[in-house]
């Protein structure tokens, strides 16, 4: 009886460790999607930036005119480079969430684990009931 209540504590220690393992995936993924959510962003502005500054046609002269086409060169180039950086992200991000799920998959076994433990050292406890026999004779002893 003993070593049952030593393996149910031991789950419970395991419990808690897959549940701070748990919080930890949870955090690294809420993390990697801030991180995806704002790239995505400044990916959107830096791109309508170059757009804006592309369109643009009333330059006083040839120099200007050619100064804003580099310019908005420049941010399209930078747009490409933070779409790929966004989509790196996205891909951490996703991978990032699946650890979660892993991790809680993991913590539920082990919580189910140690609900199992429980019942077994209840079941063991208890006191087989004498009721629930079957009398024997008959009814008019």
């Amino acid at each position: 009886m003993n070593a049952e209540r030593q393996r149910l504590l031991r789950l419970r220690r395991l419990e808690k460790i897959r549940a701070i393992a748990r919080q930890n995936a949870a955090l690294e993924a809420a993390q990697a999607e801030s991180t995806l959510t704002q790239l995505r962003g400044l990916c959107e502005r830096t791109r309508r930036l170059a757009e804006d500054y592309g369109q643009r046609r009333e330059m006083a002269d040839g120099a200007a005119l050619h100064q804003v086409g580099r310019f908005a060169s420049g941010l399209a180039a930078i747009s490409r480079s933070t779409q790929g950086d966004a989509q790196r992200a996205q891909s951490i991000a996703d991978a990032k969430q699946l650890q979660l799920a892993e991790a809680e998959r993991r913590r539920a076994a082990i919580e189910e684990r140690a609900a199992l433990q429980e019942r077994m050292i209840a079941k063991a406890g208890q006191v087989p009931s004498l009721a629930a026999r079957r009398p024997s004779g008959t009814g008019l002893e």
